[in-house]
């Protein structure tokens, strides 16, 4: 089967575990998690059902996918796979407030509507419901080792993604941030979660450490490649396709890496140091920032490492070829080129 034939059953099973994990134990508590289903994209401003945009689940499919792929059973692993997607969420729910966003995904965000504390402590609601998916592992006849390391793993992820998320916040005030630490910074926001999506997947079939180690390997180059598509589209993506402004991280003064590599560059650097440093940019800066970043050769550079990276996971999916079940291991080759080739 294709990767495009396994996505619906999947993303069935994530969906309604998910459900379950948000649906309101009191009449008292029905506001809370409407909230997270809100933010979920399953209610609407006027808090009644609808189906608004719920993002790609890039993670549950990784884990669902390297389930199956290390030979286990990806129905039996769906509790996991809704744990790690509502761990994505929470952070997204409190990345909005960190970053006083009012939109996402075309809807105005839930500290908008519901305000600040509300949608913060709806936000810790989803961390901790999050943790309670793994336990239904349990109910799946997951054995409880199995279960311990899955959580132990996941608690790290958690403590990795905060750190990521320090140094992308600390890097808006700072005019001097290397290549190196950004790349640090993405592999805890970004790569830690996708790293450990595949990672317990294969942990959950009972794989050989090697091969857990693998599927590991697999997601952080994955979510290395990921993120630095998002840098190009960030700058150089279609309006019409993104959704988002052109060029939206230059007028929002992103330290995405293209603007860093530009920053380092001796013949543009000086001047974009001076640009970044100055007033706010409006749209009539916007061409000649790009003019900048085109004489340093900074969209090819970034293109670049997201072939270094998708070159990195193609190794790790192909150290596990020869013991994997086929369809789902091809299904993750197909996921890796769908999310370093997509336009938004």
């Amino acid at each position: 089967m294709s990767l495009a034939e396994l996505i619906p059953s999947y993303l069935h099973w994530v969906e309604a575990e998910m459900r379950a994990l948000l649906t309101a134990p009191t009449a008292a508590s029905q506001g809370h998690y409407a909230i997270m289903q809100y933010h979920m994209g399953w209610l609407g401003p006027d808090l009644k059902p609808t189906q608004a945009p719920a993002g790609k689940r890039v993670r549950p499919l990784l884990c669902l996918l390297a389930c199956a792929a290390a030979g286990g059973d990806p129905g039996q692993a769906a509790p996991a796979a809704a744990g790690l997607e509502l761990l994505h969420n929470f952070s997204l729910l409190h990345d909005d407030i960190e970053d006083a966003s009012p939109t996402r995904r075309g809807r105005a965000t839930a500290w908008i509507l519901f305000g600040m504390p509300k949608a913060c402590n709806a936000g810790d609601g989803m961390f901790s419901l999050a943790h309670m998916a793994f336990y239904r592992l349990l109910d799946r006849g997951m054995r409880e080792e199995l279960v311990l390391a899955a959580l132990k793993r996941f608690s790290a992820m958690c403590v990795h993604l905060t750190e990521g998320q320090y140094l992308d916040m600390s890097f808006e005030q700072r005019t001097d941030v290397s290549v190196d630490e950004y790349f640090e910074m993405i592999a805890g926001k970004t790569g830690a979660l996708l790293a450990v999506a595949s990672e317990i997947g294969a942990l959950l079939a009972n794989a050989p450490a090697a091969t857990v180690a693998a599927y590991h390997r697999f997601g952080a180059a994955l979510g290395r490649a990921f993120q630095l598509r998002d840098d190009i589209l960030g700058i150089w993506g279609n309006e019409e396709v993104t959704g988002k402004s052109a060029a939206s991280d230059i007028l929002s003064k992103k330290k995405s890496l293209p603007v860093l590599y530009g920053l380092t560059d001796s013949r543009v650097g000086p001047e974009l140091r001076a640009r970044y440093a100055g007033p706010s940019f409006t749209a009539a800066d916007v061409p000649a920032v790009l003019a900048l970043l085109d004489i340093a050769g900074a969209r090819d550079y970034v293109q670049e490492q997201v072939r270094i990276a998708s070159a990195e996971a193609r190794r790790a999916l192909a150290e596990v070829a020869a013991t994997a079940v086929a369809a789902p291991h091809a299904a993750l080759a197909e996921l890796l080129d769908a999310l370093i080739e997509r336009e938004q």
